[in-house]
């Protein structure tokens, strides 16, 4: 029996020309909680919506619980849950209420029923509100009774598509500890999009950081900031530092060295000792330094070395290429 929860080769998803997915190729092992990583419009929604039948590919193969997505769509369906960036909740309705008709759409009989809403109002701390209108419900409860939802059918694969969008930090935190508790009990594979990088690095035992689709990096969180090694210092400059890089770059001691928004990121060894070094250098080239900070290796610096680019970057050049499509469609309609 394959110990893998999921299996994907070369799947690709294409809207209109435009390539949203470009043949990613992974594992996830049952029982692990893995988390795609990265910007808006990076192909993480897609590929959950590929993954749980939402979405045809274009190309490629991908089997979840051991069935093909495009074969075997309703035995993939009756494995997973599924919780989207969006609330799909009658607000209207209790929480229990809520469990009891999606129990029914999924065909559970009154007994199992009951038993289930009790055991998943349990695993989200939401018994004592079990008789609530979810119209009075905080974000962070709404985010609970989804996740609730998701497991009412018991599925061996869970979705959570940027399940803490929104919430505040407090809140969120709270959510994070829900999940590994849940993947913790319950052994369920958890597949977690989103754009957090402290979200990722804290509940995932593997990340794939993606960018324009792709795949640049896939490992745990921590053997991915073991490729950078050493200190990460960070210099504020005043002026323009282009010459300064180059001149940096042929420093031995220099892992790595990335320049973005009139900041200098370095992966050095030792950084305690080289802090004096580098603004010595910068103010014999004529650059003063505002800001010098030293730290050891996060996420997102993992992100900076493979895409050249910050996370915040990456979403406000997402979020530019959208409001241009919506320009254009704007435009078109006049």
């Amino acid at each position: 029996m394959s110990r893998d929860a999921i299996r994907v080769e070369n799947l690709t998803k294409r809207f209109k020309g435009i390539v949203a997915v470009d043949g990613i190729s992974f594992t996830v092992r049952k029982g692990e909680l893995f988390g795609l990583l990265g910007p808006n419009g990076a192909g993480k929604t897609t590929t959950i919506n590929m993954l749980s039948t939402l979405l045809n590919p274009t190309s490629g193969q991908g089997e979840v619980a051991g069935f093909d997505i495009l074969r075997n769509r309703d035995d993939v369906r009756r494995n997973i849950g599924v919780v989207f960036q969006e609330t799909a909740l009658d607000t209207k309705l209790t929480a229990r209420e809520n469990l009891e008709f999606h129990a029914m759409m999924y065909g559970l009989a009154k007994k199992e029923r009951e038993e289930r809403i009790q055991e998943v109002l349990r695993l989200v701390d939401l018994k004592e509100k079990a008789n609530i209108l979810v119209e009075n419900y905080s974000g962070g409860m709404k985010r609970r009774l989804e996740i609730a939802r998701g497991l009412i059918h018991r599925p061996q694969i869970l979705f959570l598509d940027e399940p803490t969008l929104g919430l505040d930090a407090q809140t969120r935190r709270r959510i994070w500890d829900y999940i590994r508790d849940l993947n913790s009990e319950v052994q369920i594979t958890i597949i977690l999009t989103t754009h957090y990088m402290e979200e990722a690095d804290y509940l995932c035992e593997r990340v794939a950081i993606m960018d324009c689709g792709r795949f640049v990096a896939l490992d745990s969180p921590q053997r991915l900031k073991d490729i950078l090694g050493g200190d990460v210092i960070s210099l504020e400059i005043e002026g323009e530092p282009g010459e300064l890089v180059r001149r940096m770059e042929e420093f031995k001691w220099v892992k790595s060295l990335k320049s973005h928004n009139g900041f200098l990121s370095l992966t050095v060894e030792k950084g305690e000792i080289r802090i004096p070094e580098l603004i010595t250098f910068a103010q014999k080239n004529g650059l003063y330094v505002r800001c010098v900070h030293l730290r050891k290796p996060s996420l997102e610096d993992v992100f900076l070395n493979f895409t050249g680019r910050t996370q915040r970057e990456q979403e406000a050049s997402a979020s530019q290429r959208n409001w241009k499509m919506k320009r254009g469609r704007m435009r078109r309609r006049r």
